[in-house]
């Protein structure tokens, strides 16, 4: 096992890349941001990346004194270390070897690899809301639903690496709306922001209830969530609606691992005072009577701008 006194985070999304030196109790010492799509193969993003660690460490003045380095990233297998066919990524639309290319090109340092739901997963079992618990589901409400689940205190991979896909599972059988990954009814399509922005536009369209959002030419979740906060009815039927499915796919979702609690973050979370109700009331009403009430659902603790440094750096602990 690799020793030092610190850890690097570094989270890749499809736009930026955002790179942090992190120490035990989860303080972000230094930190940057690059961005990810400014190049189409993966040797000069790679070379970008390591210079940006590099620049971090000695901003931090951590040279010498790092562990090793946590990488989530979109499709990253946690057993192999690659990237695998992410679309977007435009550098990773095939087997990308992330964690190997990037350790050669930081002299050798160890680099370990998740996605990002298990990052974050990881991320809050280490320094956040899910600390001291050994059973729990984390689900992240994003541009799409990601999920890590983590089962005796350890993350569940299957036996290929992906496991946990659980934003890609039906929550809607019959008419479901198209998903990007070719299926129908995914809970991604109703519970992520582009799901609930997506709501909200069918809805105006199939009624005449009146809301501000009718005034916008473009609608995002975040538009959404203003309107509720201002009291707009259809803006709060919207979040009763999404919670609602959050809820008995959740009940669903206990039935295979017996959580302690489901733990949600992402930027849809931040609308938890319309959440958490309905998602409560229907996750009870749908879960097998020996789990009504057991299982909390609860809000990340994580410093949202430091959150996927922190969710990717914990991965390098165990290095």
């Amino acid at each position: 096992m690799a020793t030092g006194t610190y850890v690097v985070g570094i989270d890749v999304g499809g736009q930026t890349t955002k790179l942090g030196v992190v120490d035990a109790r989860g303080t972000v010492l230094a930190q940057t941001v690059i961005r990810t799509d400014n190049h189409s193969t993966v040797e000069p993003y790679i070379e970008e990346v390591a210079e940006a660690v590099n620049k971090i460490i000695a901003d931090a003045k951590a040279e010498g004194e790092i562990r090793g380095v946590g990488v989530g990233a979109p499709n990253g297998n946690y057993y192999t270390g690659n990237i695998e066919s992410a679309p977007n990524l435009p550098w990773a639309h095939s087997t990308v070897e992330f964690a190997k290319l990037l350790s050669e090109a930081l002299n050798g340092l160890p680099v370990a690899l998740t996605n990002d739901a298990n990052a974050a997963a990881v991320g809050e079992m280490t320094y956040g809301a899910a600390r001291g618990m050994k059973n729990f589901i984390m689900i992240t409400l994003g541009t799409g639903v990601g999920s890590g689940i983590v089962i005796n205190g350890e993350v569940v991979y299957g036996h290929d690496g992906f496991a946990g896909e659980l934003g890609h599972t039906a929550a809607v059988r019959n008419n479901g709306r198209v998903c990007n990954c070719g299926k129908t009814g995914c809970l991604e399509t109703y519970c992520s922001a582009t799901g609930v922005a997506r709501t909200a536009r069918e809805w105006l369209e199939l009624s005449d209830e009146p809301s501000v959002l009718r005034s916008l030419d473009t609608i995002a979740s975040k538009d959404v969530y203003d309107a509720a906060k201002d009291g707009d009815k259809l803006a709060l039927k919207i979040f009763e609606f999404t919670g609602k499915i959050l809820g008995r796919s959740f009940a669903d979702f206990i039935a295979f691992s017996s959580p302690e609690a489901i733990v949600l973050f992402g930027g849809l979370a931040r609308a938890k005072e319309f959440l958490l109700e309905p998602i409560e009331n229907a996750m009870n009403e749908n879960v097998l009577p020996l789990w009504k009430n057991k299982v909390k659902i609860v809000f990340s603790q994580l410093k949202e701008s430091d959150a996927a440094i922190l969710g990717a750096s914990a991965l390098a602990w165990e290095l």
